[in-house]
């Protein structure tokens, strides 16, 4: 794992002088949890206003930045009520500031944006009205950023190159040292993802900004339960809606957030991710094939985000868990045990 274990603040301090000089610094104070590669300071300024910066050295710098482009856009064009649900980046003239250092050992990048306001965090176990609100309110919000994909900028990112990706890498002798061995069953899994994907027009599918990782500690409500802001943006692309399903579908699982968690999909057919997806049709109504992209969209989750990229997002131990359970339970057991019926049947479709 390629973490950042140097002296970050000399670089952020270059990165920030470079952009406004006249502002100056009172302090630095790294508020990271240590989890994945990218890193998050605050930075205070003499007058104790501050602003946020994420240091990140994963994947390639053009992704960071293109991401970052479409959010900044995203944040800045949606209406009422989610006006200030996203953070906006720092501009520079009329373009995103982006600050990246190169040197002979290290090549980092960084945004700085500023704070969002939170108001109330979900409960680690939500109830059967919350969960009714959430369906629909990711409903609400998928739909007003389908209206928006017109004026955001393109993406370069796409499903299937990551699956190719992680393909090539499995030709890698050294890449089985840690994947133990399991090869062929992540190929199989790949091919099934690619064919699968395609006999269900994926590449039809409307694209709209998805975060990914809903986890209760990257967005906050309020009172009534509505969205009122969301961070972290780590797992952010351009994509299907149904991307952001399996995050919720673990919010609202009956076995609630927990510390020692696993990425299951027993949760998918569980009667509380029903209701939420039933609540979700009502608003923002889904077609037969995207319903069925649901189980893909779960294959793709932990092909990539587990086992491609898992080292870059979790500590080893972590990941050398989540890992051996996909290899072993989640992977092995999707086709047989996933009921996509059951939904089609519930949404009527």
């Amino acid at each position: 794992m390629n973490k950042l274990n140097v002296d970050l603040l000399p670089i952020i301090e270059r990165g920030w002088c470079d952009y406004n000089p006249k502002r100056k610094i009172r302090k630095i104070e790294d508020l990271s949890v240590n989890v994945s590669t990218n890193k998050v300071f605050r930075i205070t300024f003499i007058d104790k206003s501050f602003v946020f910066v994420k240091v990140s050295n994963f994947g390639k710098f053009e992704n960071f930045k293109e991401d970052h482009q479409i959010i900044n856009v995203l944040a800045n064009n949606l209406e009422r009520p989610y006006d200030h649900f996203l953070s906006s980046s720092l501009v520079k003239g009329n373009q995103l500031y982006l600050y990246r250092h190169e040197d002979e050992y290290l090549d980092v990048w960084m945004v700085f944006y500023r704070a969002v306001r939170v108001k109330n965090l979900l409960p680690k176990k939500i109830s059967d009205e919350q969960i009714t609100v959430l369906g629909r309110e990711l409903a609400r919000f998928h739909k007003i950023c389908d209206e928006m994909t017109p004026v955001l900028p393109q993406s370069s990112k796409n499903l299937f190159n990551d699956i190719h990706k992680l393909l090539r890498r499995l030709e890698n002798p050294e890449t089985n040292q840690w994947l133990k061995g399991y090869n062929v069953l992540i190929k199989e899994h790949c091919y099934k993802f690619i064919e699968n994907a395609t006999n269900l027009g994926y590449g039809e599918f409307t694209k709209i900004p998805v975060f990914v990782d809903w986890n209760i500690g990257n967005f906050s409500v309020r009172e009534n339960n509505s969205f009122f802001s969301r961070w972290d943006y780590d797992w952010f692309r351009m994509s299907s809606r149904v991307l952001d399903f399996y995050s919720f579908s673990r919010v609202c699982s009956f076995i609630g957030d927990k510390t020692d968690f696993s990425y299951t999909f027993s949760q998918l057919n569980e009667p509380r991710f029903m209701c939420f997806l039933k609540e979700y049709h009502k608003v923002f109504p889904l077609t037969r094939n995207e319903v069925l992209f649901i189980k893909e969209a779960y294959r793709f989750f932990i092909l990539n985000y587990v086992i491609s990229n898992g080292r870059y997002f979790f500590t080893k131990s972590i990941c050398d868990n989540l890992q051996q359970e996909a290899f072993v339970s989640h992977l092995p057991n999707l086709d047989k045990d996933f009921d996509g019926e059951s939904m089609l049947l519930l949404l009527g479709l």
